[in-house]
């Protein structure tokens, strides 16, 4: 199905429904089965699974500093689970089965429970049976205020993602081998905040806070803003020190987040979120401006820091991460559950990707790491396909190639054939994942972890 004959189909919707917290006081969180139009009206609707019975689910809103309790109710028909993405938080309430919880049974209720040290944009979603339920619509944005906010006029948050759908509205084709040991799910219709093209009004001079997160299964976003100037000043929710001017692309992989500190600087009557792609861009949400023209504020905005947990590059523990596997690159042997298997045993059992050798979640973690002690992480991927490679409970920074360190994030881009080395100080105790975001490539294998004991 065409993209662009969506566009412009849709009158714009209202902003996701919000839910918000205060500190201490439970919420339910209802994961359900409903249907939701996607395509346009002429189409049949969708069958989506969902939180809060949207799509996507509910915009969740706490403070610096709070406490968010939530019960998740599980009526769907499958286990489930939630991960709070992003958030530095007790390893118990990371929401991955296997890992730190059993999955939440059909019918049952699991009570999650944190506090939230750290301001910024996140987001949450299934950790069970991933590529199919996030596909389906198992997630939200999650976003921490900071106690001093900056000024704006307006606060933003657009979930970009790609979906799959038939013609008369279905979602098929998960376990596609195609998918598993290619590029991922990519889907082939674009969404913000679940719709085609949405549309949200500002006024000329304002100045406006975007969050972007990408939701996508494993499409990599190459986005770009027009009629708007201003900052890129947090990464994967935390603060950048030196704000970036904004540049022509913004490169959004499978679960990364990025804010926008924008002014609307357009003397036209729209400004837009673009998507480029092979034959062009193409607007993914629209902004109509309207107003006199207005001088726009002056200065960039730095946001206050979240809390700092220094990397030491000198004493710390090395570990490297092969990433092999997929179509066109050559894997003939991995071992599972201790067993060496080939390619075509490995195939049989829809596992085409390995790290260090080991397709799936291996019995020993990739780092044994006390608290407190800085680790480095060499990453090779000696594949055809880029990767997303995101670490639960604790941001990491890039090595650069000066030996300084870039900015914190849970999520990083490694593309085909790159070598890229990571930081980060485990201050966080816990058994903490270690995956590709790219969601069929975890499902085949692309999966370890890494403990931090006290």
């Amino acid at each position: 199905m065409e993209r662009r004959q969506f566009l412009g189909s849709l009158a714009a919707a209202s902003l996701i429904p919000r839910y918000a917290f205060a500190q201490n006081t439970p919420q339910r969180l209802l994961a359900s089965v409903h249907r939701q139009q996607i395509l346009p009206a002429s189409y049949p609707d969708t069958e989506m699974w969902s939180f809060g019975s949207t799509f996507p689910g509910p915009l969740l809103r706490a403070r610096q500093g709070d406490r968010l309790a939530i019960a998740v109710e599980n009526a769907l028909p499958q286990p489930t689970a939630v991960h709070w993405h992003g958030l530095r938080l007790d390893n118990a309430m990371d929401g991955v089965p296997g890992v730190t919880q059993q999955p939440i049974p059909v019918g049952a209720t699991f009570d999650y429970e944190f506090a939230l040290p750290d301001a910024g944009t996140y987001w949450y979603h299934s950790h069970a049976k991933s590529m199919e339920q996030i596909e389906r619509g198992l997630y939200g944005p999650l976003i921490i205020d900071e106690s001093d906010a900056p000024d704006v006029d307006q606060d933003i948050t657009i979930v970009v993602d790609d979906i799959r759908l038939e013609q008369d509205g279905t979602i098929t084709g998960f376990d596609n081998f195609h998918d598993l040991s290619h590029a991922g799910r990519i889907g082939n219709l674009w969404l913000a905040n679940g719709q085609i093209d949405p549309a949200y009004p500002l006024k000329r001079g304002e100045r406006v806070r975007i969050r972007l997160i990408s939701a996508a299964n494993a499409r990599v976003f190459t986005l770009g803003v027009q009629g708007l100037e201003g900052w890129v000043v947090a990464l994967d929710g935390m603060p950048l020190a030196d704000p970036q001017a904004l540049p022509d692309e913004l490169v959004l992989a499978p679960a990364q987040r990025m804010d926008l500190i924008v002014d609307v600087t357009t003397d036209q009557n729209e400004a837009f979120l673009i998507t480029f792609e092979r034959d062009g861009g193409y607007a993914i949400a629209h902004f109509p401006v309207s107003g006199p023209a207005a001088a726009a504020r002056s200065g960039r905005v730095i946001l206050p820091p979240n809390p700092d947990y220094p990397i030491d590059l000198v004493q710390a523990r090395t570990a490297t991460l092969l990433i092999e596997g997929g179509a066109m690159g050559g894997m003939r042997a991995a071992r599972v559950d201790g067993e060496q298997l080939d390619a075509r045993s490995l195939a049989g059992r829809g596992l085409f990707w390995a790290l260090n050798g080991i397709a799936g979640r291996p019995e020993t973690p990739l780092l044994d790491l006390s608290l407190g002690e800085s680790a480095r992480i060499g990453m090779a991927n000696n594949t055809a396909f880029p990767h997303a490679m995101h670490l639960h409970g604790m941001h990491f920074s890039d090595v650069l190639p000066d030996g300084s360190l870039g900015p914190l994030r849970d999520t990083l881009l490694l593309n085909p054939q790159e070598t890229r080395e990571i930081a980060f100080q485990a201050h966080n105790p816990g058994n903490w994942l270690f995956h590709c975001h790219m969601l069929a490539h975890h499902q085949a294998g692309m999966g370890t972890w890494i403990r931090v004991s006290a």
